[in-house]
């Protein structure tokens, strides 16, 4: 088959009409019975919504890698052997004028820490001037903690119990007498409000579609559908918590996806529709089109990004299901409410879509306009415009390359936090590693003795040696004498490399060599070593995702678009994209490049596995611009067009920048929010949207195609045969229509896809 085509005169030529198709088919039902599908969906979202309220949410903040990690081991044998100390620990930090030595200060810690004793769900208290009490009065004078531990630990600790702890603690503060709370309990309550970031999102979402649209109409239609998907999505949350291990965070990420695919979604369909409208078909005939169209477009796309977030279950981890489950019930509410409530709601409005109008008429973008104009001047300096595109990309990638991965702590949570007000107070008095003790679980041959008791000795004594240890407590043996534990503070934050390669060291070198050959079996546990094995897990894993979603994407795009070269390319391309993102990233929460405020103030590593969760809603995402300008370049180039790429780009630039334009404000609003791994999350998909609808979409695949020119529709017969087909055709009635090309062109060059 010939790969170029004599330039012949769009009025002497027509794209090929797109067959209806199973899309088209639904499309004109929900049309047709727009009624009792808008009934459906409300009596789906009020069924849904009150499900998920009766039943109330059981989210779980459990971050921890699973059974076989020895941190894991480590709280396994607390619980068997000392089960008074395998409840979680809350700190109560106290900062008072006064010495906290003196009598008056003495005896109101004393009086504040007795009464949380006598809660429910405590099981003990320690004082800093208990007799076991070790390094709780800082050196200074002035700051001092008591620790709180609770019966149970994690999400068995209800929140009321924690709630409770927090405000009688917190009625004991008065002037010259503070009183802070911090420790996991602490900061699985305290919480963000949600919405605010929902709330800007969305308006930005309005601004855009109003001047894309220039209609309220048209502008509400998308708005409409995405706010039912992603209203359907938390009742089913709410449900899921039940079953599996949903993160509190899961729904805010729900809501971050789900407004983006959603308004995209819907705003491709509308604009298609709108289109056939002004080239004259009737509003039947227009939604039937926009389905088969851009509707098939939608699904093709949606089902890619649900296909790329399946991979993250590759990583083993239960908090990361659930995180991944909420994405991918917001997408496929997205796509579903876009291919049934949209068609019906486009019934309602009919040929009034245009009503309601704001500022000048929209009109279409004449002829050898501002994006065929651009594609042409790409096409003639291809090497240059696509080398400048990639340098821009791995220049924003470079400081991906300083990347750490490990889970942030409570110094990064906003300055309002009581638990941030405790770890900064608890640094200050303390050191920094005072947020983070390790646990050495000792597991000894036999009871106690003057032997044993000699092991553990020399044990503590080689930990308090190490550079990196502040302080080591005295050995706590069991009521059986067969097993110890110690406390090891460190003198770094839990969140710093320092802390890891402690962690390490104890493990790998330090608690071997002082217990070989005793018969004692240790084991380091604690929230701070469950987090650096859970980080381990992930980072273990990391090349295993990475490469479904490449190797899922490539062939997705391979049966779209019947090419070899094409979806090499665009993996190629996504990754600089996607690389550009993490650099960003890297730059404004490792470096702090942007200051305080974006990073509540404190610099700190990434945790493990935003990056994975980012790479595969990127990959998805970047199918629905990939799929609209790809599908049309190919479109033209099947009807004759020797400026394929140039009437490609001229047709569909317009809705992929107003498309971008819209994930960028959604996805950029989260950064405003309370929780980091949602300011990371939305910052990373901000950017790596921003990057891809303008260098990749507009300036370097223009200019590879260019390149590639005549491979660029190869693909060999043997896997034509074996490889199913997922025509994804976009074309616009306008196109089809005998609308004139620029009256003067330029000329194609030769071998022009």
């Amino acid at each position: 088959m010939s790969l170029t085509h004599a330039a012949q005169p769009a009025s002497a030529r027509s794209l090929p009409a797109a067959p209806v198709g199973p899309l088209g088919k639904l499309g004109s039902w929900s049309y047709r019975h727009r009624r009792l599908v808008t009934i459906a969906w409300l009596l789906v979202l009020v069924v849904v919504s009150l499900a998920g309220r009766l039943a109330g949410s059981q989210f779980k903040d459990n971050l921890n890698g699973g059974t076989s990690t020895p941190s894991q081991q480590a709280a396994a044998f607390l619980q068997r052997d000392f089960p008074s100390r395998a409840g979680d620990v809350a700190q109560v930090v106290f900062r008072t004028s006064q010495p906290v030595t003196s009598a008056v200060a003495e005896d109101r810690i004393t009086r504040t820490l007795a009464g949380l004793g006598r809660l429910p769900g405590v099981a003990s208290v320690i004082s800093p001037f208990a007799a076991g009490a070790a390094g709780q009065v800082s050196p200074e004078g002035h700051i001092a903690y008591g620790l709180v531990r609770f019966e149970a630990s994690g999400d068995a600790i209800p929140n009321a119990t924690i709630n409770q702890v927090i405000s009688q603690a917190q009625r004991a503060a008065a002037p010259g007498f503070a009183v802070k709370l911090g420790g996991a309990p602490v900061e699985k309550v305290e919480k963000p409000q949600f919405g605010k970031s929902e709330e800007l999102g969305i308006l930005a979402a309005v601004l855009i579609l109003l001047l894309a649209f220039g209609s309220v109409i048209a502008m509400v239609l998308p708005i409409v559908t995405a706010i039912a998907a992603v209203a359907a999505s938390f009742g089913l949350l709410d449900l899921l918590s039940h079953a599996v291990t949903v993160p509190s965070f899961a729904p805010e990420l729900a809501a971050l996806v789900g407004l983006g695919v959603g308004i995209d979604y819907a705003l491709f369909v509308v604009t298609r529709y709108r289109a056939d409208l002004r080239a004259g078909s009737a509003p039947a005939e227009a939604v039937v089109a926009a389905m088969a169209t851009s509707g098939r477009a939608v699904v093709f796309a949606g089902s890619t990004v649900v296909l790329s977030l399946l991979g993250l279950f590759l990583l083993g981890l239960p908090f990361i299901y659930g995180a991944a489950l909420g994405a991918i019930i917001a997408v496929l509410l997205a796509m579903t409410a876009s291919v049934t409530l949209l068609p019906a709601a486009l019934g309602f409005v009919g040929t009034g879509i245009d009503r309601l109008r704001v500022g000048r008429r929209p009109r279409p973008e004449p002829a050898g306009g501002f994006w065929w104009t651009w594609s042409r001047r790409v096409q003639r300096r291809p090497w240059l415009a696509g080398g400048a595109a990639v340098a821009v990309l791995a220049l924003l990638a470079v400081p991906f390359a300083s990347l750490r991965l490990a889970f942030t702590d409570a110094g990064t949570e906003p300055s309002s936090y009581t638990s941030r007000q405790a770890y900064d107070l608890l640094a200050q008095g303390f050191g920094p590693g005072a947020n983070g003790p390790l646990i050495l679980a000792l597991q000894l041959p036999g009871p106690v003795g003057p032997a044993g008791q000699g092991t553990v000795t020399a044990l503590r004594g080689d930990l308090a040696r190490q550079p990196d240890v502040a302080l080591v407590s005295q050995p706590q043996f069991s009521a059986s004498g067969r097993a110890a534990v110690l406390t090891v503070i460190p003198r770094t934050s839990p969140q710093d490399s320092q802390t890891s390669a402690l962690v390490r060291s104890l493990r790998d070198t330090v608690v071997p060599r002082a217990t070989a050959r005793t018969g004692v079996t240790a084991l380091i546990g604690g929230p701070t070593a469950a987090s650096i094995d859970t980080a381990g897990l992930i980072s273990a894993r990391l090349v295993l995702v990475v490469g479904f979603v490449i190797v899922l994407s490539v062939l997705l795009l391979m049966a779209a678009f019947r090419s070899v070269v094409i979806p090499l390319v665009s993996a190629v391309l996504t990754l600089l994209s996607t690389g550009a993102a993490y650099g960003v990233i890297v730059a404004v929460f490792q470096w702090g490049w942007l200051g305080g405020g974006i990073d509540n103030g404190a610099t700190a590593p990434v945790d493990p596995w935003i990056p994975l969760m980012l790479f595969a809603l990127l990959f998805g995402f970047s199918m629905d611009y990939q799929v609209f300008l790809v599908s049309r370049i190919r479109e033209e180039w099947r009807a004759g067009a020797s400026d394929a790429v140039a009437n490609g780009l001229a047709r569909t630039g317009r809705i992929i920048t107003s498309a971008a334009a819209i994930m960028i404000s959604v996805f950029a609003a989260f950064v405003l929010g309370d929780l980091r791994v949602l300011r990371v999350i939305g910052l990373g998909m901000a950017v790596a949207v921003l990057l891809d609808a303008t260098l990749v979409r507009m300036v370097a695949t223009p200019a590879v195609l260019q390149l590639t020119r005549r491979a660029n529709w190869w693909f060999p017969s043997r896997l034509d045969r074996v490889m199913p087909s997922f025509v994804t055709e976009t074309a616009s009635t306008e196109s089809r229509s005998a609308e004139a090309r620029p009256a003067v062109s330029l000329p194609a060059q030769k071998g022009t896809s």
